[in-house]
């Protein structure tokens, strides 16, 4: 798992969220798989709202100039950014995410699963994104603005809200290296190279670590 903080800020961040407030909702539960339907209770945008698409459209263009969001999802193919809104009892079960969605005419495997929290946390009760990886669970409540990205296998649910509602865009990944310790490897040297380039480490040992980050990129791609 990994918080990106700022993914929107500022005057980005009040356009989705204006946009998002003049959408089209429907019941959510129609667009559940056949276990989900059994524990999913929200709302979602209509996939065709053009609010909701144009809002999907400015978070792409956000993500596309997030330095942290490019070295951990490594993307190959983002699906269109979603959004589900949870009002006071509405929750969503333990679930996991399908491993394959349709992306166009075409499908994509889903490698990680991101939620864009647009509502502020002190805003509504309630609410939280609860992640179990490895035996453990992790409840997420975030800045409006702020990105969570996780794994797509790993079980997770959102507990009801209490108080106020909780509006948050969501999507997958398919990433250019499907194996998550892979992903994270890479992830990690990524941020070395730049920390010793940025504390001036010498030219040749950031050549070499970059040039290793690359081998590895090369021989773990998929693309």
């Amino acid at each position: 798992m990994l918080h990106i903080p700022g993914i929107l800020t500022g005057d980005a961040l009040a356009r989705i969220q204006t946009l998002v407030s003049k959408a089209t909702w429907r019941d959510g539960n129609k667009t559940a798989g056949h276990l989900s339907a059994k524990v999913k209770n929200n709302r979602q945008i209509e996939e065709t709202d053009q609010t909701g698409l144009s809002a999907a459209a400015q978070i792409l263009d956000a993500l596309a100039i997030n330095p942290t969001f490019a070295a951990a999802a490594l993307a190959n193919k983002i699906s269109p950014p979603l959004f589900n809104r949870y009002d006071v009892g509405q929750t969503y079960g333990p679930h996991i995410d399908g491993a394959i969605r349709p992306l166009g005419s075409m499908r994509m495997r889903t490698d990680l699963s991101a939620t864009l929290f647009l509502s502020a946390p002190d805003s509504y009760e309630g609410g939280e994104l609860v992640i179990r990886d490895s035996g453990f669970e992790q409840g997420v409540k975030l800045p409006a603005g702020d990105l969570i990205l996780y794994p797509s296998g790993a079980i997770h649910h959102v507990t009801p809200v209490r108080k106020g509602h909780r509006i948050a865009s969501f999507f997958w990944v398919q990433s250019l290296v499907r194996d998550d310790e892979k992903r994270i490897m890479l992830f990690d040297l990524d941020r070395t190279v730049q920390s010793l380039s940025a504390k001036g480490a010498a030219q040749e040992t950031v050549l070499e670590l970059t040039a290793l980050y690359h081998k590895l990129l090369r021989l773990w791609s998929d693309c």
